[in-house]
């Protein structure tokens, strides 16, 4: 397939058919007490096929009024300081501010092998460089592979990202950890992690999703969200009043409020009905529904 312009054809014209597309502008008046950001892996299709790059998804999330962008570091073509200049410069350019780095494939940080998990950690030093420079306040690392209650496991990657964190708050830079496979799908070993390593810096990113399914998601997201940098609005499908069909987002977002927190939240679409702009789209609608609906109920 030929490169396109992924923005053109994510543009108002292109979902002006859908039922949500008119609310979509409309909704989110008033006194907000989260922000909205896109996750940049809520484009992966588009990015995998070579339909848009890093360099356009700034502008994406500006055609789309939306001014937080999450990144996903396999996405950087050159992570090298003239790049990130210049990707700084379209996020200027569209009054985009670059957030956080999801940092995948750089090595198992709760492994047996002390050598090859302490390099696992140096290997995201690179990332918390990079970070540094784009002005993100985190990254979000993988908490390595563990089964449910393995407390060796979590001590292993205790070990590994305290120093991790150690490096990362010389730079000002929050390590977290999303819910999103291994010791991490587990509530309770993941907040005994939190406790093992105990640094101001480090914290978690509550999913909406990706927890197994003997796990209650919003237990899950409730004793996550003490640690919580970040919180990504995980969405798959929708019915036909606009809802997500998997995830009541009224009840995460309370829970997600009544926690005290009040930063970004990340539209993070990962299903296959809609395009990805469209799910984009009907994400960002359904939290600027929360967001008019809750206003007058948080201070």
């Amino acid at each position: 397939m030929e490169r396109r312009d992924f923005v053109k054809t994510a543009g108002i014209g292109a979902i002006a058919a859908t039922a949500l597309s008119k609310q979509a502008l409309a909704a989110g008046s008033g006194d907000k007490k989260f922000r909205i950001s896109i996750a940049a892996w809520s484009m992966h299709k588009a990015f995998f096929a070579g339909e848009m790059t890093m360099m356009q998804q700034p502008e994406f999330c500006a055609s789309v009024g939306v001014h937080g962008l999450e990144l996903v570091n396999r996405f950087f073509e050159s992570p090298q300081y003239g790049y990130l200049q210049k990707f700084l410069k379209v996020c200027e350019d569209n009054d985009v501010k670059p957030l956080l780095i999801m940092c995948d494939d750089e090595g198992d940080m709760a492994a047996e092998d002390k050598k090859f998990r302490m390099q696992s950690a140096k290997n995201h030093h690179k990332w918390v460089d990079i970070a540094e420079v784009l002005g993100c306040h985190s990254i979000r690392c993988n908490s390595g592979h563990g089964q449910a209650g393995d407390k060796d496991a979590v001590k292993r990657a205790a070990e590994s990202f305290s120093e991790l964190c150690d490096y990362a708050a010389q730079a000002g830079i929050n390590v977290i950890i999303e819910n999103h496979g291994g010791l991490s799908s587990h509530p309770e070993d993941l907040i005994s992690l939190m406790k093992a390593v105990g640094k101001p810096n480090f914290g978690t990113l509550p999913d909406f999703g990706n927890f197994p399914d003997d796990v209650n998601k919003y237990d899950a997201v409730r004793e996550m969200m003490p640690y919580a940098k970040a919180v990504s609005a995980k969405s798959h499908d929708f019915d036909d009043l606009g809802n997500e069909a998997h995830t009541d987002f009224r009840r995460m977002m309370r829970i997600v409020l009544d926690s005290g927190y009040r930063g970004w939240v990340g539209i993070e679409y990962e299903g296959d009905k809609l395009n990805e702009s469209e799910g984009i789209l009907h994400t960002k609608w359904l939290l600027e529904q929360v967001q008019a609906e809750f206003a007058p109920l948080y201070a």
